[in-house]
């Protein structure tokens, strides 16, 4: 049976760096706040929000959220993006997406400024992504991937990543910071020809496509490293799920995230890390 990747240890570890940093900061005086942006009441973005501020809390993080009404409009968000934007005591903004219908949110995430983007939403943060330059912060997602493969020792220099799904949320990014980490990368999606034909030849492979349980035993050969970023309410089951089919993969490969439990755990506590490291550049600038 396969071992199993669980996101708690991770997250543990990483909220130790995340209070070394916000003690270092509060020695200067300064506390890291994140602001949380929310149009509507989606339950999933509710369940985020406060798991996300309660993590922050925890960590010494200050959290001030704007709800604002599903009937807002673009002109209306814009408008609180550039209040947090010029708001110094707040260092990170996160935007709960998706926004409401007939809101244009390639324009609301553009006008995020860089500098407070703590996931990833803006342009000139995946272009450092893409870039590995180091400027602006990937989405949290996708390093929770790779703080997962870091805190289990998996090795990804030399090796093959196959990454299912080429969204800018997670495919993208986590296989660009895989070529950064000298992985060769394949990146599968919905017009490529024998998805399982690839990501069977992977050591490690990234599903990441959000359908439940699409990724069967014909995707899967001994001895990979299979991280299942998806997140799906199974009807059948009753319950949550993930993209991989979880009982066939386990008894195939050689490592498997779960879900629950998994790379989704990781993901609020990279979010807080990211807080205190922008919030760290801001005061050196």
């Amino acid at each position: 049976m396969a071992e199993l990747l669980r996101g708690a240890p991770v997250a543990a570890a990483l909220d130790e760096k995340t209070q070394l940093l916000v003690s270092e900061l509060s020695d200067t005086g300064v506390v890291p706040c994140l602001a949380i942006l929310r149009a509507g009441e989606r339950p999933d973005d509710l369940a985020y929000e406060n798991a996300a501020a309660k993590r922050c809390a925890r960590l010494g993080i200050g959290v001030l959220k704007e709800a604002l009404p599903q009937t807002v409009t673009t002109a209306e968000l814009l408008e609180k993006v550039r209040e947090l934007n010029d708001n110094s005591a707040v260092h990170g903004i996160l935007l709960m997406r998706p926004l409401p219908r007939g809101v244009d949110e390639k324009l609301v995430c553009a006008a995020i400024s860089p500098q407070k983007d703590v996931d990833g939403v803006t342009g000139a943060s995946l272009a450092g992504v893409f870039a590995d330059s180091g400027q602006g912060f990937p989405p949290c997602t996708a390093r929770s991937c790779i703080e997962m493969l870091d805190y289990y020792n998996i090795e990804t220099r030399g090796k093959k990543a196959a990454v299912i799904g080429r969204s800018l949320v997670i495919g993208r990014p986590v296989a660009a910071m895989l070529l950064s980490r000298d992985a060769t990368v394949a990146v599968c999606h919905s017009k490529t020809a024998d998805v399982p034909a690839v990501t069977r030849q992977a050591d490690i492979v990234v599903a990441a496509l959000g359908k439940a349980e699409s990724v069967g035993a014909e995707f899967f050969s001994p001895g990979q490293t299979v991280l299942d970023v998806g997140m799906s309410w199974s009807e059948e089951k009753n319950r949550l799920c993930g993209d991989v089919a979880f009982e066939e993969a386990e008894k195939t490969v050689a490592a498997v995230t779960p879900v629950p439990g998994g790379v989704g755990t990781v993901t609020t506590a990279v979010l807080a890390l990211q807080v205190a490291e922008a919030c760290k550049k801001q005061v050196k600038r």
